[in-house]
């Protein structure tokens, strides 16, 4: 047992072979690795921050060490305790927890102002005068040094006097500044003196008024970690930059030093994740409010009729990686439809009714019939449903003049109802503006359950629900909140709001169900036969007026509407297959690709799968490549080889891998061969 207990766990991602590194030289132990997840409470958690639970808390739970939850709390104009206590919720529902107590980054203040001291002491820091334009102004570009400020070389006395003055509240909003001092001419523009305090006379949602000045994040982040004994802090890409900085904040301090390591964030189509921007939504009132089920907000998410588990599967899926790269809405989708597939208990229930009679069903009578719950699931057994004269039908089910091929319901044509019998149409009654009232049909009694006796063909198939017994119900149609692929790709000029899907949240206020969906308590997911799933919701939902909110579609509706809106290829000559996971690209489009070389650093085969390779090359930089060559080259055989590649395509997940590029290739009948390059060529050199 002990043993298992203190085995290192398979390293399934680059950081994990990080951790398990420090464990095997003896830097730490099972049990000692601390991570923390530190969200900023101005604002709610949406799906990127879930990849980053996932991180945090797994890495954790796999080396049986512990996860803060620390509130940063650095920024009082911003904070909110709403945000707080929301974060926290948002945690639990994902089904994480975190050890002791919530921190805040608040409760290190006091520790960070004597940090600060003793860098001002060491003559690392010191008082700046300029004003947040000025030091801007100053700060240099990629390719011009900054200047020096005129204050940076005031005495450590007078330093010491002055942060003391700032934090007793002499001085005014933006009048000073502490800076670290570093180098204004350092390649990093992060290291050009960065601001560690500035002045902000505003209440702290938890301190008050104790404190008029305030540590910025990069100070502050470092510290935290260190306080909080955290081993490996985890970091999105964009703060990569940032660690040289938070490594040299700490390195003069006499304190516990933990290790940044970044990784790319989740990059969603068809959404936005800026807080920014998620925050304009929901103050000019495009959605309503932060759980809107249109929103990419965790709690948004779970209003729709997502599942934890759902969202921790494509969290798996993902994957984790070093490169940024997008991820297909549709990927997330289809985690969420799997589940509910399996799960999802089945109703039926008419969104658009029209009425059908049964002309020569017996009036008076209802007779109740049993129907699957879910097929996917025997032991979810089945239920009574009600059928009598009068029922309702979608009046998409119904078509008066129908294109050929149409096997649903259409005067003389019969279709079978879901668990009931086979009607025909033999009639339609139409109100004064000539719309369809009502269908008129005889049934075969004979035909109980939907198969005919005397084995005639009928192919279609329609739900429904009894007139009589049927409750009414308002049903959201939710759908993406955005219209475009890439709302935040605006043209000057124009702005992303453009982009907003009118049709995301349709209401419909008569709509008709089994009786039985009333009573579920809110949240509770089901399928509506034919129609997509659905769920309660959370707040709204009342057995005597219910609402149900649709999470996601039977199938992937959006796919239909981008093929629909491609224009339609042109012929061409028959050529031959391309093996499993190669492309063949066309001489128009070979015109349009960037090729380059690239050194094979590493390769290794993709689990569950005997056809893909996952390769680590150097291309004026790594990047991870997927490519379907598993049956022609050996991994080793592929190391140190230079190879070509197409540099220029988007990122792509094969067997929820990140794919950033690919690589070129030759086939001959059965027989696959890479193309490589002989001499001294660098790595990243263009191919013309």
């Amino acid at each position: 047992m002990e043993d298992n207990v203190n085995a290192i766990p398979e390293a399934t991602d680059f950081i994990r072979e990080i951790v398990n590194a420090d464990i095997a030289s003896g830097k730490y132990k099972m049990g000692d690795i601390r991570t923390r997840f530190p969200p900023e409470p101005n604002g709610y958690l949406h799906i990127g921050h879930a990849k980053a639970l996932c991180i945090d808390f797994g890495i954790a739970k796999d080396y049986h060490g512990k996860t803060t939850l620390r509130m940063d709390d650095t920024n009082p104009a911003k904070e909110d305790t709403e945000y707080v206590e929301a974060i926290k919720e948002d945690v639990h529902w994902l089904g994480f927890e975190w050890d002791g107590e919530v921190r805040y980054a608040s409760d290190y203040f006091e520790k960070m102002y004597e940090y600060a001291i003793v860098l001002i002491e060491k003559g690392l820091a010191y008082v700046d005068d300029q004003s947040a334009e000025e030091i801007s102004a100053t700060r240099g570009t990629l390719t011009e040094p900054g200047k020096e400020s005129p204050c940076r070389n005031r005495s450590v006395e007078e330093n010491l006097d002055l942060f003391k003055r700032m934090r007793a509240g002499e001085f005014a909003d933006g009048e000073k500044v502490l800076r670290a001092k570093i180098d204004m001419a350092s390649p990093n523009i992060n290291m050009r003196d960065p601001v560690m305090y500035r002045i902000l006379h505003k209440s702290h949602h938890r301190a008050g008024d104790k404190w008029c000045i305030y540590p910025m994040y990069d100070w502050a982040h470092g510290l935290e970690d260190s306080i909080e004994g955290v081993t490996h802090s985890l970091c999105s890409l964009e703060f990569e930059i940032h660690r040289p900085l938070y490594n040299w904040f700490l390195v003069p301090l006499p304190v516990h030093k933990p290790q940044q390591i970044e990784f790319s964030r989740l990059n969603l189509n068809y959404t936005v994740m800026s807080k920014r921007r998620l925050r304009r939504l929901v103050e000019e009132g495009y959605v309503k409010g932060w759980d809107d089920p249109r929103m990419p907000t965790l709690c948004g998410l779970r209003r729709r009729g997502y599942t934890p588990s759902s969202i921790l599967s494509f969290m798996k899926l993902v994957g984790i990686t070093k490169y940024n790269g997008l991820t297909d809405y549709a990927v997330f989708e289809s985690c969420l439809r799997d589940e509910l597939n399996k799960t999802a208990p089945r109703y039926m229930a008419v969104l658009h009714p029209v009425k059908l009679v049964i002309d020569n069903y017996p009036e008076g009578k209802t007779e109740y019939l049993e129907a699957v719950n879910n097929p996917e699931d025997p032991e979810s057994g089945t239920r009574k449903v009600a059928f009598s004269r009068e029922l309702f039908i979608e009046q998409d089910d119904f078509m008066e003049n129908p294109p050929p091929k149409y096997y649903r319901l259409a005067p003389g044509q019969e279709v079978r109802l879901r668990w009931a019998y086979i009607v025909k149409c033999v009639n339609v009654v139409k109100d004064a503006d000539g719309n369809v009232a009502e269908i008129h049909c005889t049934y075969d009694p004979e035909t109980k359950g939907g198969n005919p006796a005397d084995g005639r063909k009928v192919k279609g198939t329609i739900h429904w629900v009894d007139a009589a017994t049927s409750i009414k119900s308002e049903v959201r149609l939710y759908d993406r909140l955005f219209a475009v692929e890439f709302p935040e790709d605006v043209e000057e000029g124009h702005d992303f709001i453009e982009s907003l899907n009118p049709h995301s949240c349709d209401i419909l206020t008569d709509c008709r169900l089994e009786p039985g969906l009333a009573a579920l308590p809110p949240e509770t997911r089901v399928q509506y036969e034919r129609l997509g799933y659905f769920c309660t919701d959370r707040y709204d939902h009342k057995a005597d007026a219910p609402v149900f909110n649709r999470t996601v579609g039977i199938k992937d509706s959006w796919a239909k509407i981008e093929k629909k809106d491609k224009p339609a290829p042109q012929a061409k000559e028959k050529q031959a297959p391309a093996p499993e996971n190669v492309a063949i690209v066309d001489i128009d489009d070979f015109a349009k690709i960037h090729l380059a070389t690239a050194t094979v650093l590493a390769a290794e085969n993709i689990p569950n799968t005997d056809k893909l390779l996952k390769l680590k090359v150097d291309c004026n930089g790594e990047r991870q490549i997927v490519a379907g060559i598993a049956k022609f080259y050996k991994p080793e055989d592929l190391i140190g080889k230079t190879i070509v590649i197409v540099e220029n395509l988007k990122p792509a997940v094969l067997c929820g891998v990140e794919s950033f590029g690919m690589l070129l290739a030759a086939k001959r009948k059965k027989d696959l061969r890479l193309l490589t390059v002989d001499g001294e060529i660098p790595a990243g050199t263009t191919i013309g």
